[in-house]
């Protein structure tokens, strides 16, 4: 048996997956706090804490590559190579749309055996502002396409290789791309250690808003952060109607920017959107669905969305509740799959993927969209949302040193809540302890990883330089 097929053996008593214990067992006696504690030390005689600093790519699995394509076989094919040339753009983009790499290299990897909702893809990118349901200015966990039960081991690592890749990418010096990646870890398990000790409500209750972040922060990330707050406020609805659409025959309707945005003709285009919107409206609550029925579908077209989405089933859906189209709504249908944790894990609990993230979504986020629903249209399956709502994401194009530091360690913090409210803080505090010894360990697995991403980076650079693939840049 190779070291690939030893790593990813089947458990027999999984069904041929690995078995992953919720955090509390519904029903059973709740665990005590000595309890729990000794669950965390447990865990380090399964994983030492310094054991996650070690990592190669076990031999004999697929490769990259071969991954990524298996991904694009249920995709829109005319949107394949914009996939492609999104990742090639840098080994940064390249691991921001290789989720999946990076859960088949996991596979084998050490963990304590205490299980989160893991957000599966939870690197720099995907964390940003949004706004509450009560028009409060959050900073969370923003994407849930890979959301599942999972190892909270996981979510850590691909965090703390995003912050090398994004120091390396806006040409920091190692030294402190590592310094950034320690505050990101440090952050964590400090935060992860004061969760520890609040009552189950308060935990439930703590958010990270725009307020909490500024009052931590000073000089240049400061000025940022309230210049990002400003700009998550103007992007609403209305400024991006302004944005998408046009008025033609009296009537508002969305612009076309192929391939970015259009209007095909296709099974699930547009009369399948309607039935999509139609039907999602039954997952949502009472009083959601009061406001939403106040609202007339009027026009829909496909988006193109991120870089490891690409080519997945998606769309916008113009919604206006006055005949005259001055009280609008947009929404994003998004197509939900298999999360690229689940070969894996067990399987999700939830027979529509599009469950899948909506609850993994509830679970992980202090407040969640006005919107947030899911349904299906045939064999494909959707989640739907606002498309823009106060939403704000900071770049990381030619940041600083300090600035990549500040907001590597308010992503930690932000996971940590996240995982706090899923899993168990006590036994995750416990694990972590009080030293840095899995902060340094994660700086040294964040490089290492890093590495292989840049090496993966560059085969599918040369497969695109040799013809193998089709790919359009720079769109």
């Amino acid at each position: 048996m190779s070291e690939w097929e030893h790593a990813n053996a089947p458990d027999p008593q999984t069904n041929g997956h690995r078995r992953i214990e919720p955090a509390i067992h519904p029903g059973s006696v709740l665990p005590t706090r000595p309890e729990r504690t000794a669950a965390g030390r447990a865990g380090r005689l399964r994983a030492r804490r310094s054991s996650h600093g070690e990592w190669s790519r076990p031999s004999g699995g697929p490769g990259p590559i071969e991954i990524l394509s298996a991904q694009n076989e249920n995709r829109y094919q005319d949107l394949i190579p914009l996939r492609w040339g999104r990742m090639v753009a840098s080994p940064f983009t390249f691991f921001r749309g290789s989720a999946a790499v990076m859960a088949s290299d996991l596979a084998g990897s050490p963990d304590s055996g205490l299980t989160v909702q893991a957000c599966g893809d939870a690197h720099l990118q995907n964390f940003g502002l949004f706004a509450s349901p009560e028009r409060n200015l959050l900073f969370d966990v923003n994407d849930f396409d890979e959301t599942l039960p999972g190892p909270w081991e996981w979510d850590v690592k691909r965090l703390a290789a995003s912050v090398v890749l994004a120091g390396r990418s806006a040409g920091l010096s190692e030294v402190d791309s590592a310094s950034a990646t320690y505050r990101c870890v440090a952050s964590y398990r400090a935060w992860m250690a004061v969760y520890a000790q609040m009552s189950q409500l308060d935990l439930w209750y703590s958010r990270v808003d725009i307020d909490a972040i500024l009052a931590i922060v000073s000089g240049q990330s400061r000025k940022s952060g309230q210049r990002l707050a400003t700009k998550a406020r103007k992007r609403t609805t209305i400024q991006a109607v302004g944005k998408l659409t046009e008025v033609v025959d009296g009537q508002l309707r969305i612009v076309d920017d192929p391939p970015l945005v259009d209007h095909i003709a296709e099974a699930d285009s547009h009369e399948g959107v309607v039935q999509i919107v139609d039907h999602y409206r039954e997952t949502l609550n009472d009083d959601r669905r009061h406001l939403f029925d106040r609202f007339e579908l009027v026009d829909t077209a496909r988006k193109v969305v991120g870089v490891g989405s690409v080519g997945t089933h998606c769309h916008i859906a113009l919604c206006s509740a006055d005949p005259t189209d001055t009280d609008p709504l947009l929404l994003q249908v998004k197509e939900a799959t298999r999360s690229v944790l689940e070969p894996y894990m067990a399987p999700s609990l939830f027979s529509n993927h599009g469950q899948r993230v909506v609850v993994g979504q509830r679970l992980m986020q202090a407040a969640s969209d006005l919107f947030l629903g899911w349904t299906s249209l045939g064999d494909r399956q959707f989640y739907v949302r606002q498309l823009r709502d106060m939403k704000g994401s900071v770049d990381l194009t030619a940041v600083q040193s300090d600035a990549l530091g500040d907001y590597a360690s308010i992503c930690g913090w932000t996971l940590a809540r996240s995982h706090a409210r899923t899993g168990d803080p006590v036994a995750i505090a416990s694990y972590l302890g009080g030293g840095d010894s899995f902060d340094r360990a994660l700086v040294s697995f964040a490089q290492l990883y890093a590495d292989q991403a840049e090496a993966d980076h560059a085969l599918l650079r040369a497969a695109i330089d040799s013809g193998r693939l089709e790919a359009h840049e720079g769109i």
